[in-house]
């Protein structure tokens, strides 16, 4: 059966409560025949295409289907051969996490010789590495291939604990026939990737294997707390060779006598900088052999080598290229973008991506543009695909990624509004307020922020005695059907203005179509809201 097929089956089940809870808790490891027994039905009536008696857990129907995609035989038995065995221990002494094997000898494999498990470490690719444990049980473990050199990642050999904890990039337990391949039912594991604290890359999984009849419900509690406590390791490590490489490296950034500059280890990570706070990002992009690395302004910073990093420093003479000028006409119905002088061609959708990373110069992150855009059912990877068109016009001088910030020069009407009523400007706050933001646009955050605009000026302008912002605002779209305004013009305006009149002519019209429309919410001589 192939992964479609698996996938038709699934959706046609029905989960028996019972049945799989006995498949899947406590209950399973007092009875390790009945849990085999069930879990191979399970296995067998999806792989045939019939309806299951209870449904796979899902973490074990996703692998089944990665596993059948990637053209894994359920009945082919053998991992692949990635390392022969003499070339095995070049490959440990190269690989980062031969320093945590003396805390996890220390840790697991006393509890794999009294319990009958093999503790084994893979490397990122689900290739075993390390194997420690009884002499009996690793006799039992080579024929099947679970031995050092052999690749276990899930395209390889389907569902198993350390392919799929690389897979989900989380713990998992795989009990018996919940193993794709026939011949690993005998055998229950569980897995626990283990992280970079520097990149947080993943660098492999710790994993816990032995027979069903020496399985225990808490071995995946194990595995994942002692992969937690390999990551604190190294983590000690990380921090051990930063602190040794400010020690040794500080008189010399602090020689730089005020021009900024920075301590970064070989990896790019930013450890020290002065003067503090100054241009550094928290890591920088260094390619090996290069001597000069772009900073996030456009300037360039230059690259000294160091034994165990790099000293990065800003010449004070280096200028700042100028930052382009986006200018941004929102408000109303037809937005407006031009960047340097160049208007650009702009959906509803990228202007309301780009007035709301106006608003937040500090940039937001994919899932908090999804919120605001499309509310509780926003999907990030709409908005990535959104973003990316977008940057692609306005270029990476003009906006950058993680979070999404807009580097340009932003000059926007709707920011003209704010900063005026702001600063108490009432008068220059109504002469640009001519329209709603993007008034087309249903975006829950441009809406409330379109409301608040809007409610903000009338409640400034009422509350002023400024006649003109008064005028002003009823000329506008926000203003030109609020009873209250032409109330108040017709009542304060001076006798011989001749706008007098034209202001009355407007409040009778108004309260005419509010007498012939009455679910209209406008009611005289009081504020409303404006819809």
């Amino acid at each position: 059966m192939d992964a479609t097929a698996l996938a038709d089956v699934a959706a046609e089940c029905t989960l028996d409560a019972e049945i799989a809870k006995a498949a899947t808790t406590v209950d399973v490891a007092s009875d390790p025949a009945a849990q085999f027994s069930v879990l191979q039905q399970v296995r067998e009536a999806m792989l045939s295409g019939d309806r299951p008696r209870a449904a796979p857990r899902s973490v074990i129907l996703d692998s089944w289907r990665r596993s059948l995609a990637a053209r894994v035989d359920p009945e082919h038995f053998r991992p692949p051969v990635v390392y022969k065995p003499e070339d095995v221990p070049d490959v440990r002494s190269a690989h980062p996490l031969r320093d945590v094997l003396p805390l996890l000898r220390e840790l697991l494999v006393s509890i794999a010789d009294q319990s009958s498990y093999v503790m084994i470490v893979t490397d990122a690719a689900g290739t075993i590495l390390w194997r420690e444990g009884p002499a009996g049980l690793c006799r039992i473990a080579d024929p099947v291939g679970l031995c050092e050199g052999t690749g276990w990642a899930e395209g390889a050999i389907g569902t198993n604990a350390m392919g799929t904890a690389l897979a989900v990039d989380a713990p998992v337990q795989i009990y018996s026939a919940e193993h794709l391949v026939r011949t690993y039912h005998p055998w229950t594991c569980a897995a626990a990737p283990v992280h970079d604290p520097d990149s947080g890359r993943t660098l492999g999984v710790i994993d816990i294997s032995g027979l069903l009849h020496e399985l225990h419900p808490a071995v995946v509690t194990l595995v994942s707390a002692s992969a937690r406590l390999a990551e604190s390791h190294l983590r000690r490590q990380m921090e051990m060779r930063d602190e040794r490489l400010r020690v040794k490296h500080l008189p010399r950034l602090i020689g730089l006598r005020g021009e900024p500059g920075a301590l970064v280890t070989a990896t790019g990570r930013v450890i020290a900088a002065e003067p503090f706070g100054g241009p550094w990002p928290e890591r920088l992009a260094i390619r090996p052999g290069s001597d000069r690395v772009p900073l996030a302004d456009g300037r360039e910073a230059l690259v000294e080598p160091l034994p165990e990093g790099y000293l990065v420093r800003l010449p004070r003479t280096a200028p700042a290229p100028p930052r382009p000028i986006l200018s941004l006409s929102f408000l109303g119905d037809r937005p407006v973008a031009v960047l340097d002088g160049r208007e650009l061609p702009l959906t509803l959708r990228h202007a309301e991506l780009l007035a709301l990373l106006a608003l937040r110069p500090a940039g937001l992150t994919a899932e908090q543009l999804a919120l605001q855009l499309y509310g509780d059912d926003g999907n990030p990877t709409t908005v990535r695909a959104e973003i990316h068109r977008l940057r692609a016009q306005l270029g990476e001088a003009a906006m950058t990624a993680k979070p999404y910030r807009l580097r340009a020069e932003v000059e926007a009407d709707f920011l003209t509004v704010r900063d005026a009523l702001r600063s108490g400007d009432i008068r220059a706050a109504v002469a640009a307020a001519h329209a709603p933001l993007l008034a087309r646009s249903e975006a829950p955050a441009i809406r409330a922020e379109r409301d608040q605009l809007v409610t903000a000026l009338r409640s400034a302008v009422l509350d002023t005695q400024d006649h003109e912002a008064l005028w002003t605002f009823g000329q506008s779209e926000p203003g030109s059907e609020d009873i209250e305004v032409f109330e108040r013009l017709v009542a304060e305006s001076p006798a011989r203005d001749p706008r007098q009149a034209v202001a009355a002519a407007r409040l009778a019209w108004l309260l005419k179509e509010d007498d012939e429309a009455p679910t209209i919410s406008r009611h005289t001589g009081a504020r409303r809201s404006i819809d």
